[in-house]
């Protein structure tokens, strides 16, 4: 297995850095938007596979379904069921709108649109800078999760499934750029089908008799065929939908996807071939999770996260699992790759040649001169200090990557969505509603506070929208000024 395992990063590393190449040599656009933005050159599926990869991650095939076989039953997989159509709904509210708005104003991050739109320095910085912090926990939940997956069937130590992981990643994201991602992107969720059927197929035939599997699960997880489970409320499972659900549109990683397709016609396909691959996926693997909770009776773990990599090691041949463990490695790497690049992109584009560089002649010259260089470097500078800070990792990847999930959402959400369809949206309302939003998600969060049931992110998009068109109705009296009007409307 650590063979495949080995061969199969090896080959991730060959794919992305060749098609960069490729790519890199047919266009003739400038290197930013060649490395940020891959050119704005993917089809339907390369935008599908690439939306569904970064958005679905290590939670998506072990923390997850680890958590529906050891605690939640089926009620994880209404979890996962409102992840189907995330791809949809990105690509469908901002895919367009972004497509446009950010070849009018050149903007190939997030950060690019929000000042095209916004007119505000203060609003690229505070949420340049929440989204960094917010991007280093959710790189952390993943680099841990690499490891931990790499360390459970190689019975290597941590410290060194660790390092072959952040090398592997770190080495393909900074070297090949977008292109090398969402082409990587693509390979992986290939090997995510492919893992997730292999999943369902050998959990099926282990159990093999449906009638006893359910006597199991009733005696050693009661409640695990219904809605709420064994831990969720029914408003829990709500904050999860909204979570998992309507508030992805608030993710920059996925956002910033509809800078970089071709045409009208690929954006449509993907919103479709992205549905059609992230339902079997989410579905399959939690669905798969929860009937395996009869496989692991009288077994204990550190945590959930372990739960599906001894499952897999039970029931498939080395060979064949080698092949499965592909899969959550594909998901993790295809996260940790987009987030890496667009945390580079935000440094690098968004703050240093915004603000340090400016209009100086003499500086701008030698940050174009020097682009290519820095980028890499930051890109590396960044996998390297998550890498130090995941070697005394926490202990629920589950719970880390979807605390920064949260922060991302309640940060991004209202300045996005309002900003595309709000006339009224001033800096002052992004502003205002960045801020509120995480502080109330970030203070809920952390003390726990919930009504009937309802936590964090509903509470941070619920105030951080109230102060989103209360201030915009305030201090929109003359409207937006004509060149906002004309490039982002």
């Amino acid at each position: 297995m650590l063979l495949i395992i080995v061969a199969y990063l090896a080959i991730n590393v060959v794919v992305g850095m060749f098609f960069s190449k490729k790519q890199d040599k047919a266009s003739d656009l400038s290197f930013e938007k060649k490395y940020f933005i891959g050119s704005r050159g993917m089809n339907g599926v390369v935008l599908a596979m690439t939306t569904v990869a970064t958005y679905a991650s290590v939670s998506s095939f072990i923390s997850g379904p680890g958590a529906a076989a050891m605690t939640y039953g089926f009620s994880q997989a209404w979890v996962a069921g409102v992840q189907v159509g995330a791809a949809f709904l990105v690509l469908g509210v901002l895919g367009k709108k972004f497509a446009v708005v950010s070849r009018k104003t050149g903007a190939v991050t997030v950060a690019g649109y929000l000042k095209a739109r916004y007119k505000s320095d203060a609003l690229v910085i505070i949420t340049t800078v929440i989204m960094l912090v917010f991007f280093v926990t959710q790189m952390i939940a993943q680099f841990l999760g690499g490891a931990t997956l790499i360390e459970s069937v190689t019975g290597l130590p941590y410290w060194l499934a660790l390092v072959i992981f952040a090398f592997v990643v770190i080495l393909y994201t900074a070297f090949g750029g977008f292109t090398a991602v969402v082409i990587t992107d693509t390979f992986q969720g290939i090997i995510m089908l492919v893992g997730t059927f292999l999943f369902l197929f050998f959990v099926v035939r282990e159990i093999g008799d449906f009638e006893t599997m359910a006597v199991v699960l009733d005696s050693e997880l009661p409640g695990w065929d219904t809605l709420t489970g064994t831990g969720y409320t029914p408003g829990g499972l709500l904050s999860f939908w909204v979570l998992v659900g309507i508030g992805v549109i608030g993710l920059p990683q996925t956002a910033v996807r509809g800078m970089g397709f071709k045409n009208t016609k690929s954006l449509h396909t993907a919103m479709l071939v992205g549905t059609v691959v992230a339902g079997f996926l989410m579905i399959g693997m939690h669905v798969g999770g929860a009937w395996s909770g009869a496989l692991i009776t009288g077994q204990e773990f550190p945590s959930s996260d372990y739960v599906i990599p001894a499952v897999i090691q039970q029931i498939m041949p080395v060979g064949v699992a080698g092949i499965f463990l592909a899969a959550p490695m594909a998901a993790v790497m295809s996260t940790v790759s987009s987030l890496l690049i667009l945390a580079s992109a935000s440094i690098v584009k968004d703050l240093w040649g915004t603000y340090i560089v400016k209009d100086d002649d003499a500086k701008r010259v030698r940050f174009e001169k020097n682009l290519s260089k820095s980028s890499l470097a930051v890109t590396m500078l960044i996998g390297v200090i998550v890498f130090v800070l995941t070697l005394t990792p926490p202990d629920i990847i589950f719970w880390v990557n979807l605390f920064a999930m949260g922060g991302l959402e309640c940060c991004f959400f209202w300045p996005l969505v309002g900003g595309v369809f709000y006339k009224k949206g001033t800096r002052q309302a992004a502003i205002a509603s960045t801020l509120i939003g995480v502080a109330v998600y970030v203070i809920s969060y952390q003390f726990g506070l919930t009504v009937w049931g309802i936590n964090a992110v509903v509470w941070g998009l619920l105030f951080g929208g109230i102060a989103y068109f209360v201030v915009g109705k305030m201090t929109c009296r003359d409207g937006l000024d004509q060149d906002v009007l004309e490039k982002c409307f």
